[in-house]
């Protein structure tokens, strides 16, 4: 039988959101996203729907080339990989439709980041933050790997979950798939 993966990127950008993030939670990563492959193609969040413009977020897919890691090159990150079964992908992907039929619908979750660290949980309808996202998206296929809301979940709580295995650590575009492509 073969083995399917999910991996979760957690990411530091060196953006004035993140380091102000980063001074509260003391965390090296404050971005989490989901990707279907190893090489981060299909990758999504909840983030910057345009590079240039901090202030307008919601759902997003992601491109490492020409989204905005393109704009920090810097960037460092973590990749974990997830074993799940061929028939959690498929719960995760008609999760996913959910959000890519409506994008237009959804924003970004500011209050739950501020909620999250008072551990008080702020949900709003169509209104997510990256790491709450992403638990949503595990969840609602069934994956449950906490005790708590996904509007508590941080990146962090991904780092220090042990069913997550460790793929790379280091600059983002130093990762080898990504260096590859970047080289064509």
């Amino acid at each position: 039988m073969q083995s399917n993966y999910i991996y979760i990127l957690l990411t530091d950008t060196g953006t004035l959101f993140t380091k102000s993030i980063k001074k509260y939670t003391k965390a090296p990563y404050n971005h989490a996203s989901i990707s279907f492959d190893r090489d981060l193609n299909e990758l999504y969040s909840f983030g910057r729907k345009h590079p240039n413009n901090p202030i307008s977020g919601g759902f997003v897919k992601e491109d490492i080339f020409h989204g905005t890691y393109s704009k920090y090159p810097n960037t460092t990150c973590v990749i974990y990989q997830l074993e799940v079964t061929e028939r959690d992908i498929v719960k995760m992907r008609r999760v996913l439709n959910v959000f890519k039929r409506s994008r237009t619908k959804f924003l970004y979750n500011l209050l739950g980041v501020f909620g999250v660290s008072l551990n008080e949980p702020v949900e709003f309808s169509n209104s997510y933050f990256c790491s709450q996202f992403v638990a949503e998206i595990l969840q609602r296929s069934g994956i449950k790997l906490w005790n708590k809301l996904p509007a508590l979940i941080t990146p962090e709580d991904f780092r220090n979950h042990s069913h997550l295995k460790l793929v790379y650590e280091g600059i983002l575009f130093d990762y080898e798939p990504i260096k590859r492509k970047k080289a064509k």
